[in-house]
């Protein structure tokens, strides 16, 4: 084997300094402050002001809707509800930024809304644990897991 040869078989691996190592803490701490702020939560049905068995997990955002493959997939599929006729495809968006948690309708035909003393029309409002809402006459409790 020549020398030229000898010399491309062998890999030379960079040193460790103090400014890579502290360039990778910096990346692990913001990987884990973004970890702490991702939640899940969850949508429980209520049917006469009780709630039901059946509940929807997700992670946001979350696009709340009927699925229809001419709009495509949503992430809370409401269509197999009996209530689920009165929701549109693509109803309304849960989001959380800065661990604020807000519901937003996307144009729906029978309304969003969310109960403060009554149930009231809203094109964005803030969610937090326990908070009511409802997309056309299904209804939630919205929890945070």
């Amino acid at each position: 084997m020549s020398q030229y040869q000898q010399d491309e078989q062998q890999v030379i691996e960079p040193e460790a300094d103090e400014t890579n190592v502290a360039d990778d803490q910096a990346v692990v701490e913001t990987t884990n402050e973004e970890e702490s702020l991702t939640t899940t939560a969850r949508i429980t049905v209520k049917r006469a002001g009780v709630a039901t068995e059946e509940v929807f997990d997700f992670v946001p955002p979350a696009v709340i809707g009927r699925f229809d493959a001419s709009v495509g997939p949503v992430d809370i599929d409401l269509g197999n509800l009996p209530e689920g006729s009165y929701v549109s495809r693509k109803h309304a968006k849960v989001t959380c930024e800065d661990g604020v948690w807000k519901l937003t309708d996307l144009g729906s035909s029978n309304g969003t809304y969310v109960l403060q003393d009554d149930f009231e029309k809203v094109d964005e409002a803030e969610l937090t644990d326990g908070t009511e809402f409802a997309l056309g006459n299904a209804r939630f409790v919205f929890n945070l897991v």
